[in-house]
């Protein structure tokens, strides 16, 4: 069976941080140093975080432009994905913008990191519930309330992407069976080992079930960039 993979955006591939500050500092004009989350910055009261959000919700397809932490490293997560058949979700609660939806926008921007035709869910409840109606083996998010959320409500693991180290949350998270990594270098190898141990965890029958299932044809698997079309032999594009 796939590996099935559900993928946080803001805090595991895209940078929120920094752009939150830039809004933080276009729309309050003045100097909101180290203003980079809206929910834990004393610098900001509610109705600071208003204007900042009303001010993202203004900008047309403000999501398109954060920037990625690690673009390399997605162009690989989307060259294993193809190479190990895994089944990824990309999953996020954001709000909206000005422009093309949430969920397009974030495709695009999957797309331009490296990662071809994302499938993108765009949630703003339980990320266990998810977890369970989407039958996750895994959920990587940059929160540990929603890997918290996750474990409590399913039967999925869960990976919590710490960037910045904090020994209190990575022992908080440790204690609860949830992993812990600072970068997406650090995560890869992670999914390619579930990859090799997810067979014998679900068991011998399930396992011998995939022995008779037929056998792909290499020559119909898509190029490496499925948006380019190749020519068939009377010279018309598939």
């Amino acid at each position: 069976m796939s590996l099935r993979i559900g993928i946080d955006i803001d805090g595991v591939l895209a940078d929120f941080r920094t752009a939150f500050h830039l809004a933080a500092k276009k729309s309050l004009n003045r100097d909101v140093r180290d203003v980079t989350d809206p929910k834990s910055s004393e610098q900001l009261d509610d109705r600071d975080v208003r204007r900042v959000w009303e001010y993202i919700a203004r900008t047309t397809n403000w999501w398109m432009d954060l920037q990625p932490y690690e673009q390399d490293q997605i162009a690989r997560l989307y060259d294993l994905t193809r190479a190990a058949s895994w089944e990824v979700v990309f999953v996020t609660n954001r709000p909206a913008s000005a422009g093309d939806s949430v969920q397009f926008q974030t495709q695009w921007w999957l797309e331009r990191q490296g990662f071809y035709l994302p499938a993108v869910v765009t949630v703003p409840g339980s990320r266990g519930e998810l977890a369970n109606a989407l039958r996750f083996d895994l959920l990587v998010d940059d929160l540990l309330r929603n890997c918290i959320d996750v474990v409590s409500g399913s039967a999925c693991k869960s990976i919590l992407m710490l960037r910045e180290e904090d020994d209190t949350m990575r022992q908080h998270a440790t204690n609860r069976g949830i992993g812990v990594v600072a970068t997406l270098g650090q995560l890869l190898p992670v999914l390619e080992r579930l990859h090799d141990d997810l067979p014998k965890r679900r068991g011998r029958m399930l396992r011998l079930a995939d022995w008779f299932k037929p056998t792909p044809d290499p020559g119909d698997v898509l190029p490496h960039n499925p948006r380019v079309l190749r020519p068939l032999p009377d010279g018309t594009l598939k």
